[in-house]
């Protein structure tokens, strides 16, 4: 690598960014920050004019190498990001100032553990990621405050001591302890938890469900139609629109790297569930269910056995299956913790979230702790954080 000036370029649009030198970057083999997935966010109108989310990407070359890149959005709400801050923004409103337009590091509409701050392998990262931060934030005057959400461990404490104020938010992920079928992974548990296990998984056996995982791409249209107004009830049961549409899973099925793993719950010829993944280098990531029938644990069985099993059978190394969920525990989910950090203008609501997000950060840490108690496996095992992080 040359050690020309840096130079920092904002884009509206991830496409005028090349997508070759955009992947080259360290993106941890988490497939949401690739270009191809960032692009179809963008082409099928899930991010852009009129949600809310302006995509405002940041790429700071060397010479003319691509070393760095920011996925970054500026935000006139804070629906879709999981790291929740409605109560900053109503703060702000009840002094008068606004919170809004500020700015989001993240992939929309991911609650996935990832690097925001994406360096070229072989670039000297600090000095790459203080161009990317200064670009994000320079003649963004208006923004209230910049959030780098869902950031690695080590990017979050980095973040802290360049000044952003960290904070913490708890999981349940699984971890692959080199396990070589379902069977095995259940030997790990206590006797009683291992017996619960099986009995759940048993019960939707002798409903008549079964199950096929396939590649977005191995749907037919038909297929697909149904498998997205499962994935669309999901959200309207609780009042909200879904917030990827059909062209976005199509867009991306049709692209093997990022396509999603679709499992199928059928009963019969009829697809009753449906549950969405997708495939890093060493991780699956739970994303969306929906169902149209009652059946006794098929939830569980479609959300968490099956995605187990399918990543013992992929060799992955970890399962995401999403946000909050303490029953996730029972089925061999461990509570972990994950990073976002913030850096906000205004030095008087900095100083009073800071102080929130120290008290904040103590309960997450007691919380974690205690749903630690609570996991199925036996006392002699390791710890899951002894499991090599990919991320």
């Amino acid at each position: 690598m040359d050690t020309a000036a840096l130079y920092a370029t904002r884009h509206a649009s991830i496409d005028s960014v090349e997508r070759d030198a955009w992947n080259a970057l360290d993106l941890g083999g988490v497939p949401f920050l690739r270009h191809e997935f960032l692009a179809a966010l963008e082409h099928t109108g899930v991010v852009g004019p009129g949600t809310g989310w302006t995509p405002a990407h940041v790429a700071v070359h060397e010479g003319t190498t691509l070393v760095g890149a920011l996925p970054l959005y500026a935000k006139s709400h804070s629906w879709g990001e999981f790291v929740f801050d409605f109560s900053w923004a109503e703060a702000y409103r009840r002094h008068g100032e606004d919170y809004y337009p500020k700015l989001i590091a993240a992939t929309p509409f991911t609650p996935a553990t990832g690097q925001r701050l994406l360096v070229r392998p072989g670039a000297d990262v600090a000095r790459v990621r203080r161009a990317l931060l200064a670009a994000a934030l320079e003649g963004a005057d208006e923004a209230s405050s910049l959030h780098v959400q869902f950031a690695t461990e080590e990017e979050a404490h980095w973040l802290e001591a360049e000044g952003y104020l960290p904070r913490l938010d708890c999981q349940f992920h699984w971890h692959n302890r080199g396990y070589t079928s379902f069977d095995d992974f259940l030997g790990s548990f206590t006797a009683e938890k291992r017996k619960k296990a099986k009995r759940e998984r048993r019960r939707v056996l002798e409903a008549g469900v079964r199950f096929e995982m396939r590649r977005g791409d191995e749907l037919s249209a038909l297929e697909w139609a149904r498998v997205y107004a499962l994935h669309a009830s999901t959200f309207h049961r609780h009042g909200h629109q879904p917030y990827l549409t059909p062209g976005f899973f199509a867009e991306v099925s049709a692209i093997p790297v990022v396509a999603p793993r679709v499992l199928l719950a059928l009963h019969g010829t009829e697809i009753i569930a449906t549950a969405i993944f997708f495939e890093g280098a060493a991780t699956l990531y739970g994303r969306y269910w929906g169902a149209a029938a009652e059946f006794h644990s098929l939830h569980f069985e479609a959300c968490y056995h099956q995605g187990i099993e399918y990543a013992i059978g992929r060799g992955l190394t970890r399962f995401e299956p999403g946000t909050q969920g303490e029953h996730k525990i029972a089925r061999g989910f461990s509570p972990t913790l994950t990073h976002s950090a913030h850096f906000i203008r205004d030095g008087r609501f900095r100083s009073a979230i800071a102080r929130y997000l120290k008290d904040e950060r103590a309960a997450i840490r007691a919380y974690a702790d205690d749903a630690s108690q609570h996991v199925p496996y036996r006392a002699n095992l390791p710890p899951p954080d002894l499991v090599p992080d990919d991320a």
